[in-house]
């Protein structure tokens, strides 16, 4: 049998004199950067829903998807949890 060995705890860096976890500053970088390319696309583009056609900034339709990624994303992990 393999012994199995337990971590102390999330894994740490320590920033500034403050231990922040490795994984809040990967969500900041991730953050950072989806951020970064909304910004830069700017153009308009044209949506087809079912019905209608509408016309709308790429930013604005990408900072949408973002939110409701994130919020399909939060509900998941939340629902996993409970089970």
């Amino acid at each position: 049998m393999a012994d199995k060995t337990t971590s102390a705890g999330p894994s740490t860096v320590t920033v500034r004199g403050k231990d922040v976890r490795l994984r809040t500053i990967g969500i900041a970088v991730l953050a950072a950067l989806a951020v970064w390319f909304i910004a830069v696309n700017t153009d308009s583009v044209e949506i087809r829903l079912w019905i209608s056609t509408v016309t709308l900034p790429l930013w604005l339709v990408l900072a949408v998807t973002l939110v409701v990624g994130a919020a399909i994303g939060w509900m998941v992990a939340r629902r996993r949890a409970k089970a």
